[in-house]
């Protein structure tokens, strides 16, 4: 796990934009927001500093435009927030939010399959999974 700060709602938003444009200015950003959003330029601007102070993207130079990249992998910016909310929520363990999110949601029909194929399926990856985690 990368020792970066959390991110905010906000900065999550952005950071998707990003990622999902591969390479963003900040009008780019601005412009990929919903319509709904009322944020202006140097608020989106300040989100993409502060992205970049905390290790999550880096920036270059054209011109007289910054265009932002991520620096950070979606897949890993997931998995360290998913960690962190589990180890500050839930002291470490993913059952209790597997319970809470079935009880609190609950589940179709098939996602209900999907997850007891995924439980019966013979590979040791859960387990070893869960015991990494625990040394990290």
């Amino acid at each position: 796990m990368t020792d970066r700060p959390a991110l905010s709602r906000a900065e999550m938003e952005v950071a998707r934009i990003v990622w999902t444009l591969r390479e963003a200015s900040v009008r780019q950003v601005l412009d990929n927001l919903p319509e709904t959003r009322d944020i202006n330029y140097k608020t989106v601007q300040t989100f993409l500093r502060r992205l970049e102070a905390k290790g999550y993207l880096v920036s270059r130079r054209e011109g007289r435009s910054l265009i932002y990249t991520a620096d950070a992998r979606p897949k890993q910016v997931i998995r360290d927030t998913v960690k962190n909310f589990i180890n500050n929520l839930f002291n470490g363990q993913a059952l209790p939010l597997v319970e809470h999110l079935i009880r609190e949601y609950g589940m179709s029909q098939e996602e209900m399959d999907q997850l007891k194929g995924m439980l019966n399926e013979p590979d040791a990856n859960l387990l070893v999974k869960r015991s990494v985690e625990a040394e990290a």
